[in-house]
């Protein structure tokens, strides 16, 4: 076995396996997601436009008890599209974290929108300190600026996953796998 191979785990999957085709034992587990859902700021979310298309865009979320919490401006588009039509997905990626690349997590579910006081007074500041967690008057002074007349709260309930590990991919294949770093 090369020194890749030992990399990314004893057994070889190559053995098993002779392409990519089926990624189905590549999915990422509990304690990864939980990682990386707390590891990133950011996901891509998406809708269906009034078009009946596919649309997306990268947002900063709140993670709370398996529910995800986003704010957009009442005139965005996605807000009428999930008012429409309440069904989003978001995607969620490691690239950019200290994670590495590699590992993703997509959610499909229900949204709802949300405009009340009560909803805004309990997610801008938790929200505000999650996108700036070290620096006090930059959170203070990100939500004052959020907690603006039209802006809306965007509750994600996920219904279904999909996750992805790439180094369980490249297991099947070590040889075309990246080395990882000698420690």
């Amino acid at each position: 076995m090369s020194d890749t191979a030992e990399t990314y785990g004893e057994r070889s999957m190559s053995d098993q396996h002779d392409s990519y085709e089926d990624l189905t034992e590549c999915g990422l587990n509990e304690e990864l997601e939980q990682q990386l859902v707390e590891t990133q700021r950011e996901c891509t979310f998406m809708w269906t436009n009034k078009a009946g298309e596919a649309f997306g865009v990268i947002m900063s979320y709140l993670p709370d008890e398996g529910v995800f919490w986003l704010t957009a401006a009442e005139r965005r588009a996605r807000i009428a599209a999930i008012r429409r039509y309440p069904r989003a997905s978001m995607c969620i990626t490691s690239t950019g974290t200290d994670m590495g690349g590699g590992k993703t997590i997509t959610y499909k579910g229900d949204c709802t929108v949300h405009t009340s006081r009560d909803v805004k007074d309990w997610f801008y500041p938790r929200f505000a300190r999650w996108i700036r967690p070290n620096d006090e008057v930059a959170a203070t002074t990100f939500q004052t600026f959020l907690d603006s007349p039209d802006r809306v709260i965007i509750e994600f309930r996920p219904d279904y996953k999909l996750g992805f590990d790439s180094a369980l991919m490249w297991a099947r294949s070590p040889e075309a796998a990246t080395p990882k770093p000698q420690t």
